[in-house]
């Protein structure tokens, strides 16, 4: 389908409306259609409504994936979905100046999609309760539309992607938000999805999984372990929220300047090679593993899925050891909340560098390093006391691809701690919630961690 621009004769450069309306949006904790309250039970209704069960299984079992002869490579007979490859990275950087590792390829764009409806002058969002196989927990909270151009265009002849109209047609209604994102840059090679807020006002008939919720409402539920997912935590930190800051340590234009200095100094060298070449990763009937057991590992699945378009299939899948901790440090500066962001280096990023959390590490993966090889500030987020932890709650990553992928998200305030320096280490900025939601209107500035950080810091925003 050719994107097309409509032509509504002259309107304002910049839409500043849906701010506010956000913003009230926020505010409700209440909600006019599923009160926050009934939600749990709501859940658990649709958990006991479909049929959902995960086992593992060999690699000879999975049914239409197989081992290329002559690389190695793990891809779907259909050459669709995606392909498990390798891939050679080398950025001269201590501690890890070179590796190999297993990538996962997919080159389709999928959309991330939340549709927007006012009722009773307040904006809801339409969630689904959608089963993902890697999901501890399998049942999550998802965007309306949670599809990879396969799915959507039916590659697996399954049942039809609900609501998915309201994203691709040309007369689709409002577009609040509408920006390519990078997912995990560690585990994807160049993957982006299009994440999309569009508000209708036409009659929506509500299917079976899905909810209206407020974003007040939706941030409560990002307090707790679990419920949100990964893909609607990047949708919703590309929503316009309003930040009344009257300055910032950092202008704007300063910013984008240390931003673009920071990706022009990394000599990053990423080459995809075939899977048989990943050294240091041994290939069993069951999983491929680094040979030190650490990292991740690939893993073969039996999926049955009630609720999905398809009611069954195998797939590969990653499955990271140990769990994660990602957290911004926080700080008050001239009276103006900051967060202090890394330019991070990640092999499978389009473009060298995005803005990462301060710290996003699996501490598991690095308890071989010597003291001063290990991350600046990942002992400072893991030795803070409970008074000084603003936000924390245990998030799944990306469900259809990752296995029991979860981190513990924190934001931590750092008043007046010396270790925490206004001037920090090379690589490191202080910016402010109002820059990063500013940067998140644009694709590949912030990596999908740090905007599951920008949700979780709106979600935060009344308890100051």
């Amino acid at each position: 389908m050719t994107a097309t621009l409509p032509r509504t004769g002259l309107s304002a450069r910049e839409d500043t409306g849906p701010a506010e309306r956000i913003a009230r949006s926020a505010a409700d904790t209440v909600g006019s259609r599923l009160r926050t309250e009934d939600f749990a039970d709501w859940l658990d209704g649709r958990r006991r409504a479909h049929r959902f069960q995960v086992e593992r299984i060999p690699f000879a079992a999975l049914d239409g994936w197989a081992f290329d002869d002559t690389t190695g490579n793990l891809g779907h007979r259909s050459g669709r979905f995606f392909t498990i490859e390798g891939l050679h990275a080398r950025t001269g950087e201590e501690p890890f100046p070179e590796w190999r590792q297993p990538i996962i390829k997919q080159p389709e764009v999928g959309i991330l999609g939340l549709l927007a409806k006012e009722f009773d002058g307040v904006l809801h969002f339409l969630m689904q309760a959608k089963m993902e196989p890697g999901n501890r927990n399998l049942l999550q909270l998802s965007p309306t539309v949670q599809a990879t151009r396969s799915n959507y265009t039916k590659v697996h002849r399954g049942a039809d992607v609900k609501y998915i109209d309201h994203f691709v047609r040309p007369d689709r209604g409002r577009v609040i938000a509408d920006v390519l994102q990078s997912e995990h840059g560690s585990w994807f090679f160049h993957k982006s999805n299009r994440n999309m807020i569009v508000e209708t006002d036409e009659d929506v008939p509500l299917h079976d999984d899905f909810c209206w919720l407020t974003l007040g409402q939706i941030g409560e539920l990002l307090h707790q372990d679990n419920v949100v997912n990964m893909d609607s935590r990047t949708v919703l930190a590309c929503a316009p929220f309003p930040h009344d800051e009257p300055g910032a340590l950092h202008s704007d234009t300063e910013l984008l300047s240390w931003f673009t200095a920071e990706r022009s100094r990394h000599d990053v060298h990423v080459e995809r090679v075939p899977l048989d070449e990943t050294h240091g990763w041994h290939r069993g009937a069951s999983s491929i593993d680094h040979e030190a057991g650490r990292y991740f590992r690939v893993v073969a699945l039996d999926v049955q899925a009630g609720s999905r378009e398809v009611s069954g299939w195998t797939q590969p899948m990653f499955e990271p050891r140990g769990l994660g901790v990602t957290a911004f440090l926080t700080r008050d500066i001239g009276g103006v909340r900051h967060v202090l962001a890394h330019a991070r280096v990640e092999a499978g990023f389009l473009d060298t560098v995005e803005l990462g959390p301060t710290v996003q590490y699996t501490p598991a993966n690095l308890i071989h390093l010597r003291e001063d090889q290990r991350p600046p500030f990942l002992d400072l987020v893991l030795g803070t006391p409970a008074q000084r932890i603003r936000y924390e709650a245990v998030h799944s990553e990306e469900g259809g691809r990752f296995l029991n992928a979860e981190s513990r998200y924190l934001l931590v305030d750092t008043d007046d701690d010396p270790r925490v320096p206004l001037d920090p280490p090379p690589g490191y900025g202080w910016v402010t919630p109002g820059q990063l939601t500013s940067l998140v209107r644009h694709g590949h500035y912030v990596n999908v961690q740090a905007r599951t950080l920008i949700a979780c810091l709106n979600a935060t925003a009344g308890d100051r």
